[in-house]
């Protein structure tokens, strides 16, 4: 499977996909929590002046906290960019650190505007929230120190960490189907395996593992790519947010085109 394939006919063909897909799904209705909401229809974001972003502000590089606790990443310019774009200045914007159980619950109890923070775009959230044109193509890869492993091949029959219960397992059967898959609960129990030798890789998202590298230099990620899974904005679903949500995927495929989003994919050491 060629993996190599131009990143801009990728993400064109995953907007149709996901316009295809979510065109006809009803609207997702739910009760609101009682606190105070700040998400808003297009009008009222450029009365008050600024947006509300849900981000990540632990996951390098997409979101995280530079040493002066200032929040950086690839994420974190989209959404000032989009700030840009849709109110005329970069500090337009007021981030919401999020966990990742929360990404989509923030949309839908209208407590921000959008949600930055690494989610995938699949049919199931679809179905609850508006996902933008895919504004990175994430991947599952493998990242190791141990210096004889050059290629996918070379793991043929090694110990390989995968996070329990996730959906890398079934990838890493797929490619590797003798290898040893070794199951563990978190980033920080995969880097302690393989700093005990107990396996030689770990496999997990591109985005995460390039974080790691730049943590760790003596790691690298292996070229292979296991799988390609479109990065979104998450929007809220209503005819009342059609003009928001226009805007802000017409800003995204401007950043593609323009080449503006690969320079910072780049700038951040994404693969």
């Amino acid at each position: 499977m060629n993996n190599r394939c131009n990143s801009r006919q990728v993400i064109t063909r995953l907007h149709l996909v996901l316009s295809a897909t979510i065109i006809w799904i009803s609207c997702f209705c739910f009760v609101g929590t009682g606190l105070t909401a700040s998400a808003a229809e297009m009008p009222e974001i450029q009365r008050r002046g600024y947006l509300t972003v849900a981000v990540k502000d632990n996951l390098r590089p997409l979101g995280f906290k530079d040493d002066s606790g200032n929040l950086q990443g690839l994420e974190i310019d989209l959404a000032q960019q989009l700030a840009v774009d849709l109110l005329g200045k970069k500090d337009a914007v007021k981030f919401q650190p999020v966990a990742n159980r929360d990404r989509l619950s923030v949309v839908l109890d209208k407590k921000v505007d959008l949600a930055i923070a690494r989610v995938t775009a699949t049919p199931s959230r679809a179905r609850v929230v508006d996902l933008s044109v895919p504004y990175y193509l994430d991947s599952t890869v493998l990242i190791t120190k141990d210096a004889s492993v050059q290629q996918l091949k070379d793991l043929g029959k090694q110990k390989i960490a995968v996070l329990n219960n996730s959906t890398t397992i079934a990838k890493v059967r797929y490619y590797l189907p003798n290898a040893e898959l070794v199951g563990v609960d978190s980033y920080q129990q995969a880097r302690e395996q393989i700093e005990n030798n107990a396996v030689v890789a770990f496999a997990a998202d591109a985005s995460v593992l390039s974080g790691w590298v730049q943590q760790y230099p003596q790691y690298r990620l292996l070229a292979t790519k296991l799988s390609t899974e479109p990065l979104s904005v998450v929007m809220p679903k209503g005819l009342q947010y059609d003009e928001f949500r226009r805007r802000v995927n017409g800003a995204i495929a401007r950043y593609i085109a323009q080449g503006w989003l690969d320079e910072r994919v780049k700038y951040w050491g994404l693969p």
